[in-house]
């Protein structure tokens, strides 16, 4: 991409190379383009928060408030994008959500039809995780809905586990239409889990107000 200011190529880069002005992001960036990373699901987050600390300070608005008008946006604009990069890529559920969407299955966005992408023994097991919660809540049966949140996270990391597994595999072969299903299965897997321990934790909160 071409800076606005000297016509140089910025390489995507939050400052030009040339000029040093702030840049624009390129159209269709990744939030791993933000930090020079490979989109792939292992991420040294250590070394993601140093590079989030040292850019942070680069792209403060505060450091262009005596600018003109188009890098006060640009460094708002840049900001925001550093911010939501960051949330999404120290997280390694957020990561695995985003890396799946960078292979064409947006779970976040197409809700109906990723339920629908599930295999039918799973969803009928998540009916019964939901009816016994049900039962246990009206019985304000506290101790029940605990266990069984246990049993729920132990297999919500497992889960997670499968997810990571197909995720490293795409790094190699992202065409790999199987790893990608893969993926998404356990990822909706990780949904439903992560749904349901938030109802249980609701409960506990009604319970202890």
């Amino acid at each position: 991409m071409k800076c606005w200011n000297c016509d140089k190529d910025t390489a995507g880069r939050p400052f030009c190379p040339a000029c040093g002005k702030l840049a624009a992001r390129p159209p269709g960036a990744t939030l791993f383009d933000m930090f020079e990373l490979t989109p792939t699901y292992d991420v040294d987050v250590p070394k993601l928060e140093r590079q989030f600390r040292d850019l942070s300070l680069q792209l403060h608005p505060d450091r262009f408030a005596q600018a003109g008008p188009k890098e006060r946006r640009l460094s708002l604009e840049q900001t925001t994008a550093l911010n939501e990069a960051y949330k999404t890529l120290k997280d390694p559920a957020r990561r695995a959500f985003y890396l799946l969407k960078l292979h064409g299955v947006d779970m976040e966005r197409d809700d109906a039809s990723a339920q629908k992408r599930m295999p039918q023994a799973f969803l009928e097991e998540v009916l019964e995780l939901r009816e016994e919660l049900e039962l246990a809540v009206k019985a304000r049966d506290l101790t029940r809905a605990q266990a069984m949140a246990v049993d729920v996270t132990a297999r919500q990391r497992e889960a997670q586990a499968e997810a990571a597994e197909a995720l490293r595999a795409l790094t190699n072969t992202p065409a790999d239409a199987e790893q990608v299903k893969k993926a998404s299965h356990a990822l909706g897997r990780v949904r439903y889990f992560t749904r349901f321990l938030e109802e249980v934790e609701a409960f506990e909160e009604e319970v202890s107000a």
